[in-house]
């Protein structure tokens, strides 16, 4: 209840102070200072470590939801979170393993190694010997989530009073649905059971294996996997930054073609990095099913943007479930697709982005935005939020690299044999395998 008067005041405030603003934007014609309502809204959420802090870190990494003022800002709420202190630990343990919980772990480490939005990893060593992590969520999640994404959609309401390019109603849907899942630890080591059969032959990712004995539906203990962050790297030898940045593509993109399943959280926090330059993929939490239709309107879309094919676009965007649109506003889209897709449609080595920006695609999106705006807006399948946000992601991991690799071979490796029938078949068996559900 603290928690949610604390949100609501001051969202509340926030609303109360915009619409003045508005108000005095209409009655003597003044610009709406976005600048200054993006600061207020980060210094809202700042306080905040929690499902909505959460949320507007989605956002902010992928910048054609929100105009460049907003991503700016909201860039710049942290990651980490203050972890539980020990007696807390010791009482949410008790209730998750029972009271005698601290003898079926031969060490169990009083301090946090990691804390996060909706919880925190100890380290720990099993009565077998085996190094582990545990992963424990903060008390009350549910009721937090639920209090946030309520406050969400007033965030959203003040975004749309003066920009309505972009309705947000199928991302929040799409958020709430994806930050239910979170909550669910089942639900995650049944993920990371997919992930482990999905990529298993891929020797460049490693996933950690789940300990079912010493988990429940908030507490995940799995092995633990040790590796650097991604950041100890960005100053290595080229051959090495790239030997990450390929593991990292096929880390995500393996499964999304050949399974229709993404990771949709490419977080530093998410991953490490091993001194061989393979990767250990650590949060399965935020996991995408799409059907396989869609899947093949993503290799539609690479296919009519490389042969300048309006049809197959409209084909594209249509099967994405685009409502609507005129070839004035594909055209707009096309601005956006034809950046994500640039690095694969030039059979060459080249870094990810040629032209060295702060932000990776924030230029494009605000272009894109504004002339979506002008032709009275569009509504984006909730879809897009986790598939944007895993592109943007990951293509802010391979600038920072300064990768330099041929990215359409690497496409086209997954892509060429592509066919939407043996997708399907490979999808129902794997999903049925871990009792996860297909596509909503």
């Amino acid at each position: 209840m603290r928690r949610y008067a604390r949100v609501g005041t001051a969202m509340g405030g926030l609303a109360a102070r915009q619409a003045i603003r508005l108000a005095g934007g209409r009655i003597l014609g003044l610009p709406v200072d976005k600048l200054e309502h993006a600061a207020d809204l980060r210094a809202a959420l700042g306080g905040l470590k929690g499902p909505l802090m959460k949320v507007a870190q989605i956002l902010a990494t992928v910048p054609d939801l929100l105009p460049g003022e907003y991503t700016a800002e909201l860039a710049q709420l942290q990651s980490g979170a203050p972890s539980m202190g020990w007696a807390f630990v010791k009482r949410r343990m008790a209730t998750e393993l029972g009271v005698d919980w601290q003898a079926r772990f031969k060490t169990f480490e009083h301090q946090a190694a990691a804390a996060a939005s909706l919880g925190q990893v100890h380290r720990a060593v099993g009565l077998e010997g085996r190094d582990l992590a545990c992963k424990l969520q903060y008390p009350d999640m549910g009721a937090a989530v639920e209090a946030d994404l309520k406050q969400l959609k007033l965030v959203f309401a003040i975004y749309r009073r003066y920009d309505r390019a972009i309705d947000p109603s199928e991302i929040h849907s799409e958020l709430s649905a994806r930050l239910r899942e979170e909550l669910d630890y089942r639900r995650e080591a049944a993920n990371m059971g997919l992930y482990t059969r999905m990529l298993a032959k891929e020797d460049g990712v490693h996933v950690p294996r789940t300990v079912p004995d010493l988990s429940t539906g908030r507490l995940l203990t799995m092995t633990w996997l040790d590796g650097a962050p991604l950041m100890d790297f960005i100053g290595g030898d080229l051959e090495d930054r790239n030997r990450v940045a390929i593991n990292m593509f096929r880390a995500w993109y393996v499964p999304f073609y050949y399974y229709g399943v993404i990771h949709g959280d490419p977080h530093l926090g998410n991953y490490t990095v091993r001194p061989d330059g393979t990767i250990n993929l650590l949060d399965f939490g935020c996991i995408r099913v799409f059907k396989p239709d869609f899947i093949g309107a993503v290799i539609d879309l690479y296919k009519a943007i490389r042969d300048d094919d309006q049809d197959l676009a409209v084909h594209a965007y249509e099967t994405w479930g685009f409502e609507g649109l005129t070839r004035e506003m594909i055209g707009i889209l096309n601005l956006w697709a034809r950046f994500l897709y640039a690095p694969l449609l030039e059979d060459r080595v080249r870094l990810i982005q040629d032209k060295p920006t702060g932000m990776y695609g924030a230029e494009v999106a605000g272009k894109v935005h504004r002339e979506i705006r002008r032709l009275g807006g569009v509504t984006p399948p909730r879809e897009f939020v986790l598939m944007d946000r895993a592109a943007i992601g990951l293509g802010s991991v391979f600038l920072h690299l300064k990768a330099e690799i041929n990215w359409h071979q690497l496409f086209h490796r997954l892509i060429d044999d592509f066919d939407t029938a043996a997708l399907g078949r490979r999808q129902e068996k794997a999903l049925k395998e871990f009792s996860i559900p297909a596509a909503d």
